[in-house]
């Protein structure tokens, strides 16, 4: 996003964290002369270990601490703009970053949240934290003010809703934060109008302002890097090129998500049983109970499937013909990955917003098929390897309906369409 911004002409300055600075790297080196980053001393707090800066280091339990300990930083913030000659005139700032709506209000400029999932997700939060209290004891909540009425299980909201309590200061903090959010001049979606065009329009109608912009899927217009020579990118890919067109699964739970060791267990056993060719990507982290590949397995199935340990060419992977598959946690970013893959997504939901944007792929897109859900279920690795045969061989419907939504993404980001215009609409308001 920053990039595109840049491109377009504007002086930015971002705010980051010390062990954030170095994935700033391919962007400041391309922009240097208009990017500027400003490194402030990440804030502590008693569930943060010293010297942990990510998310991706604590699981998705993280969220809500690091939320709160960066809500610190808008005093230092403040200080910062209050000393500048030429402060910037707006603030861009993601949707985990809710207090710098009152930061914008107290410097009388604009403020613009970035969220980086879907207009669904935005839809569903802004009612669920503003009824928390009455919501929670519910067994099923029927949303009638959106559209298609969707209808949830407590158990299948958003983790931060889920461990809210309430007057406990940190859940306080982040509710505030949250509902902040779409109070903000504006908003900017990591989503596109074919994908959600329903829900864009409802929440155009529900911030009651035009200043909605569907920019995504941002990874086809950033300048990230994808490939790690030292990664093995060559040696997946001359495995992908001796597969027939679209007879893989690519098998991914994203940087967060480690499987207790039973749950790696029936993961392995399916896929082998689905007879399905596969590539799964295993996080390490072979201690407390969670789990590396059984003994043995790599080895049964050196025809079949290819594991990898560690970090992934994900986007390469997706693109690559050979994949017609993607079982995956359904993290947002994954999910966009995936149609512009053009390869269908057979969903294990886990926590977050996971449950939700499965809801959207199965439900309202058909572009996916639901194949597990929740992040200690151990699946039955019988029907497990059914269901990915299944999908891999009898999909043909989803598989049309997902190609269809890769052109439409494709298209999105093309000059002079969806997403491109609203870009272009940002800057211009700015």
């Amino acid at each position: 996003l920053t990039h595109q911004l840049a491109l377009r002409g504007l002086t930015i300055t971002i705010l980051v964290t010390p062990k954030s600075l170095p994935f700033l790297s391919p962007l400041l080196s391309t922009h240097p002369s208009s990017i500027t980053p400003l490194v402030l001393p990440f804030p502590s707090h008693p569930l943060i270990p010293q010297g942990v800066e990510h998310a991706k280091d604590l699981g998705n339990s993280g969220n809500l601490p690091i939320m709160v300990a960066l809500g610190k930083l808008h005093d230092p913030l403040l200080n910062w703009f209050n000393s500048q000659t030429n402060p910037p005139v707006a603030i861009i700032s993601d949707f985990f970053l809710g207090w710098t709506e009152r930061l914008a209000t107290q410097l009388q400029i604009p403020r613009l949240t970035f969220f980086a999932s879907g207009a669904f997700v935005v839809s569903l939060c802004d009612y669920l934290w503003s009824n928390v209290e009455k919501l929670k004891s519910l067994s099923e909540i029927k949303l009638s003010h959106l559209p298609g009425s969707p209808a949830f299980k407590p158990e299948n909201f958003p983790s931060l809703f889920k461990h809210y309590k309430q007057s406990d200061p940190d859940c306080e903090f982040v509710k505030d934060g949250i509902l902040a959010n779409t109070k903000s001049w504006g908003c900017v979606l990591n989503s596109f109008d074919a994908l959600e065009t329903e829900y864009i329009q409802w929440l155009k109608t529900f911030v009651g302002h035009n200043r909605v912009y569907s920019v995504g899927p941002v990874s086809l217009i950033g300048n990230r890097g994808d490939s790690d020579p030292s990664s093995g990118s060559d040696r997946v890919m001359t495995w992908l090129d001796q597969c027939p067109d679209g007879s893989v699964v690519y098998v991914c739970f994203g940087s967060q998500k480690l499987l207790r060791k039973e749950q790696v267990e029936a993961l392995a056993n399916g896929l082998e049983k689905s007879g399905t060719r596969f590539i799964w990507v295993v996080k390490p982290g072979t201690t407390n109970g969670f789990g590396d590949v059984p003994d043995g397995f790599e080895e049964r199935v050196a025809g079949q499937g290819l594991v990898i340990k560690g970090w992934a060419p994900q986007l390469l992977i997706l693109n690559h013909k050979a994949v017609g598959g993607f079982l995956s946690h359904c993290g947002w970013n994954s999910v966009l990955e995936g149609i512009v893959g053009g390869v269908m997504i057979l969903a294990w939901p886990m926590e977050a917003d996971q449950f939700v944007n499965a809801k959207l792929l199965v439900d309202e897109i058909g572009v996916a098929v639901r194949v597990c859900e929740g992040a200690d279920s151990v699946p039955n690795s019988d029907e497990l390897g059914r269901a990915v045969a299944e999908a891999m061989t009898e999909g043909g419907g989803m598989k049309t309906k997902v190609k269809d939504l890769k052109q439409k993404a494709l298209a999105a980001v093309s000059h002079g369409e969806s997403s491109m215009k609203d870009l272009d609409r940002v800057v211009e308001e700015l």
